[in-house]
């Protein structure tokens, strides 16, 4: 047994991974994630996203713990893969303006934050996020 920040954590030293099943591993990340421990998140996540590629729950959340943890090129990947399988993710699109801005890409993220706003023009968070890259973007063109 390993502890960790958030507890104990066994691992299956056979196969290197998380005892349990996909589902465990997934709800042991976002706890991990709601109590604060996103780099811990991501680990566990990563494993579920292994497990089950195409599994936008799992990969939201991994991308959302890799964003909270300051792995924005990694967070950009992974909620670009939810755009790519599902177009109509409007919060895939937010999670992939803001990873981006982190990176300093502010063209591409302005591309995704607008895309989002205009799916959900009601999100207060989308608009704030996209008239602020909107500025910025202003400012460097001065």
């Amino acid at each position: 047994m390993v502890q960790g920040r958030s507890g104990p954590e066994q691992f299956d030293h056979q196969r290197n991974a998380p005892e349990g099943d996909v589902y465990e591993w997934f709800q042991r990340g976002v706890k991990l994630l709601k109590d604060g421990s996103p780099a811990a998140a991501a680990a566990i996540l990563a494993r579920a996203a292994d497990a089950e590629p195409e599994s936008r729950s799992i990969r939201e959340a991994l991308a959302r713990a890799q964003f909270n943890s300051r792995r924005y090129q990694d967070a950009a990947d992974s909620f670009r893969r939810i755009v790519s399988a599902n177009p109509t993710e409007d919060y895939a699109y937010f999670g992939l303006g803001m990873a981006l801005w982190r990176t300093g890409d502010m063209e591409a993220a302005h591309q995704h934050l607008a895309m989002a706003v205009a799916m959900r023009p009601d999100l207060r968070d989308y608009v704030s996020a996209l008239k602020q890259v909107r500025a910025t973007l202003r400012a460097r063109q001065a």
